[in-house]
């Protein structure tokens, strides 16, 4: 059986394609619910019109169904709330970014 922590480890190895930033350390995974061998997560973009959403959401797909216990996930792409790396990036992401509080 598997654990929403286990789950965001494995997505912790997909990388935005321009920022090359894991999305969890982006804080573009919003929430990750287990329920069985399925798992939902609820994610964002760094822009609603980026162009490799497919390419991204497909990534984190294959991800989560690498954890272990798992046989389905579904991913929910979202836009509320609006992604903003001052809130939502790891304190290491926004350095990468030049994001300097």
């Amino acid at each position: 059986m598997s654990s929403a922590e286990a789950v965001l480890e494995k997505l912790g190895e997909v990388e935005d394609p321009e920022l090359k930033i894991s999305v969890v350390e982006l804080g573009l995974i919003y929430d990750v619910r287990i329920d069985g061998k399925h798992v939902e997560i609820d994610m964002t973009l760094t822009s609603p019109g980026c162009p490799v959403a497919p390419e991204i959401m497909a990534a984190v797909h294959r991800s989560a169904l690498s954890a272990d216990g798992l046989s389905s996930a579904h991913v929910n792409l979202t836009f509320s709330p609006p992604w903003d790396p001052r809130v939502h990036a790891s304190d290491d992401a926004k350095f990468e970014m030049g994001i300097f509080d």
